[in-house]
């Protein structure tokens, strides 16, 4: 049996974009020292699960959840306890419940997913249950003594919604990611503060918002191309 090669699927754009974020988050290894190769191969991971997620396939979801078990070790080592958490005990499942989603939702028999349209009662629960797992995790990240809590804290609000727009299908979800990209960004630039070894995380979610902007303006195209 034949296994085809997923990046074929991709486009000369969607190529570029894909290797010149890993060309820069290498390039920022090096210029740190070199010394944390675990941060590069978590960031190669996650931006080639971002490209994949951009395009609506279900493969982006497998390797966001491998991209979470790299990122909660490494936030566990910073006592980024909220970052360790969230990503292992709420984006890592979500993932996987959106990989199911996406399953059962194809467009028309293709790889690509059904783009869905945010209903009320969605919209509804989506604020509910953000609020109450921000009040939780806040509670326990401070128990916990976590570093940065008021970032770590906001971002813990971003990373729920854009997970459960994820799931619903929803080109909004790309946003929930950009605005947690940018909290991410400040969170990890405190840490490379400290010491620099961190900073190949800051370009990582540097290059995240990008893939992740990308993200909406394609899915906003599938979405009208699914319409007719």
């Amino acid at each position: 049996m034949r296994i085809k090669n997923p990046f074929a699927d991709l486009t000369g754009f969607e190529r570029m974009l894909w290797l010149g974020s890993v060309l820069v988050i290498v390039v920022s290894c090096l210029l740190s020292g070199g010394g944390d190769w675990l941060s590069v191969v978590a960031s190669v991971i996650g931006v080639t699960a971002l490209i994949f997620v951009a395009k609506g396939y279900v493969l982006g979801q497998v390797l966001t959840v491998v991209f979470a078990g790299f990122y909660g070790t490494i936030s566990f080592f910073f006592r980024y306890y909220g970052e360790m958490l969230t990503y292992l005990g709420m984006t890592a499942p979500m993932a996987v419940v959106s990989a199911i989603s996406w399953l059962r939702n194809p467009y028309a028999g293709t790889k690509e997913v059904a783009v869905h349209r945010l209903t009320r009662g969605q919209f509804f629960w989506m604020v509910v249950m953000s609020a109450v797992s921000t009040a939780v995790f806040y509670v326990l990240l401070r128990t916990l003594g976590n570093a940065n809590l008021l970032f770590s804290t906001i971002s813990v609000t971003t990373s729920f919604v854009a997970a459960y727009l994820t799931c619903c299908r929803s080109p909004y979800y790309a946003l929930g990611y950009g605005t947690n990209d940018v909290v991410l960004i400040v969170l990890w630039i405190l840490a490379t503060m400290e010491d620099r070894r961190y900073l190949p995380m800051v370009v990582c979610f540097v290059m995240f918002l990008v893939n992740d902007l990308y993200g909406f303006w394609n899915w906003q195209r599938m979405a009208r191309r699914q319409t007719g």
